[in-house]
């Protein structure tokens, strides 16, 4: 006699994403109208009238009324505590000019302490008619007796006011201090950052204050795992804590930075070691900067700046050492690189392991890469983990076109990448953390050049980022077997392409225990 099921999602439209057979390439996708879940897996798919069988006295029944239901997502890039800042501190994403943003961060300061830093995530200037960084005349404006930040959204620009130039002055380089006349204008960029990052750092309880408040928003936005990028934090210490306690909702994979590597080594830690919510994941690098910084390592000149080209934030020859040495430890190893001259030192590391492909090394963002990078992605099996929101850039009178001019149409070309037969997996940066919107911007691309289809794009965020964290046999995927971690959508994105942003998250269930309910 079969046993009973746990929960029943009934009367839906369940997208597997995988094909007959289990293919995953393409737009094949076997497609069933309900689901059954015992003990956090998949234990039957068909019609509702099959799956009803399985029904017992305690199992819970939930009609769908028709909404889609699909793999869980797995966001491949997240600082999911800088998610929790942007809920607890002022949020600055959306300011419609410095002025809005001076007024949040007034309204944060009213909230702080009086010894309290006042900060600020999130702003971006290039979608203001005044596109100028937060000054520290700006932020003196917000007090002149505490120390006061504004992150910029891509994490690489701060500006400071006099209070907190001071006190982090002495551990900036200086050619990352812009200057006018010789003064600090309060705008950092770089490593220059890194001093600001520690003194706002969190201690154990702010930080579970701050990863509770994001993984609640994760679930809302229908995302059931995150592959986290954690340095000199309290985040996988809370993280495994919570797990104990049994009060994760989210499937967590920690990339460490390379600045931990000897003491995760030390630890005993390896790729894939952990629990069923918690594992350690790749060994994290930077190579460059951003564009919005101007500080991504380009091979050609910026189109605003004809004598910056970008800069190293850590250079070919040392992450060469660090891609070795990781990789001689057993860690799958990701690193940042966002212009194309970066994306090639990474490739070049990468090539001089013994097998990229079966560790699955990483690179992060790869926002504009050369015809012939692309073609080695696929030829060495480096997953592309790329970010779909970054295309709200891509448009006429972008950041893309501020900063690349023609080249804007080369960013982003994820077409090109799976061609190459790249592994491609999708995530957010936490800029805005909300899977919908980037795959909104995947199908709804600027150029064709950047566009795919809604299961291609889907499937980027499911399967392929389940596959970036060697994950794809227990996720990514609605099949009988696999865990049930599911997202429930009010409509079809395929139905409704062009405004798949819109759509609302109906529930969402992680290991086979409903996360998140939404219905109206």
């Amino acid at each position: 006699m079969t046993d009973a099921a746990d929960l029943l999602l009934v009367n839906a439209e369940v997208h597997s994403l995988a094909g007959a057979d289990g293919a995953t390439d393409g737009d094949a996708d076997e497609v069933y109208e309900a689901l059954a879940v015992r003990d956090g897996r998949i234990v039957r798919l068909g019609t509702t009238y099959d799956v009803e069988f399985l029904a017992g006295a305690e199992t819970e029944v939930v009609d769908l009324d028709g909404r889609v239901v699909l793999p869980g997502f797995v966001d491949a890039h997240v600082h999911l505590s800088m998610t929790g800042r942007y809920l607890v501190h002022a949020n600055l994403s959306g300011a419609s000019g410095p002025a809005e943003a001076v007024d949040r961060l007034r309204e944060r300061a009213d909230e702080v302490g009086s010894d309290g830093w006042i900060q600020g995530y999130g702003y971006d200037e290039s979608t203001w008619d005044e596109s100028r960084y937060l000054t520290r005349e700006d932020l003196d404006a917000v007090s002149d007796s505490r120390p006061v930040v504004a992150f910029r959204e891509d994490m690489h620009v701060a500006s400071l006011n006099s209070v907190a130039l001071d006190r982090c002055r002495d551990g900036m380089p200086d050619d990352d201090i812009h200057t006018e006349d010789g003064d600090p204008t309060g705008v950092v960029v770089e490593e220059a950052v890194d001093p600001v990052f520690e003194a706002v750092e969190p201690g154990p309880e702010e930080m579970r204050e701050l990863l509770t408040a994001a993984q609640r928003r994760a679930n809302e936005l229908g995302v059931t795992g995150v592959h986290d990028m954690v340095r000199h934090s309290y985040a996988p210490q809370v993280y495994r804590e919570l797990d104990l306690a049994d009060e994760l909702s989210l499937r967590v994979r920690i990339n460490y930075w390379a600045d931990h590597l000897d003491a995760v080594t030390e630890a005993g830690l390896r790729t894939n070691h952990g629990s069923e919510m918690v594992r350690t994941g790749a060994i994290k690098s930077y190579t460059d900067g951003s564009f919005g910084g101007r500080t991504a390592k380009l091979s050609e000149p910026y189109s605003d700046d004809a004598s910056a080209t970008g800069q190293w934030v850590v250079g070919p020859d040392e992450l060469s050492d660090i891609v070795a040495r990781a990789d001689d430890a057993g860690f799958q190893v990701t690193a940042h690189a966002i212009g194309d001259e970066a994306v090639d030192a990474v490739l070049d590391a990468y090539s001089e392991t013994e097998n990229p492909g079966e560790m699955r090394h990483r690179v992060e963002h790869v926002e504009l890469a050369s015809d012939e990078a692309i073609e080695r992605f696929g030829e060495m099996g480096v997953v592309a983990s790329v970010q779909p929101n970054f295309l709200k850039w891509a448009g006429e009178d972008g950041l893309y076109d501020a900063r690349l001019g023609d080249r804007r149409t080369e960013t982003n070309r994820y077409p090109a990448l799976l061609n190459a037969g790249a592994p491609l997996a999708f995530g957010s940066d936490c800029m805005p953390l909300d899977p919908l919107l980037g795959v909104h911007w995947a199908v709804n691309a600027p150029a064709e050049s950047q566009r795919v289809g809604v299961t291609e794009a889907l499937r980027a965020y499911t399967l392929g980022a389940a596959y970036a964290g060697f994950d794809e046999n227990r996720l990514g995927t609605v099949e009988v077997g696999k865990r049930a971690d599911l997202t429930v959508l009010d409509e079809s994105p395929w139905d409704a392409p062009d405004r798949i942003r819109e759509i609302d998250v109906a529930m969402t269930v992680v290991d086979g225990d409903v996360a998140f309910d939404g219905r109206r």
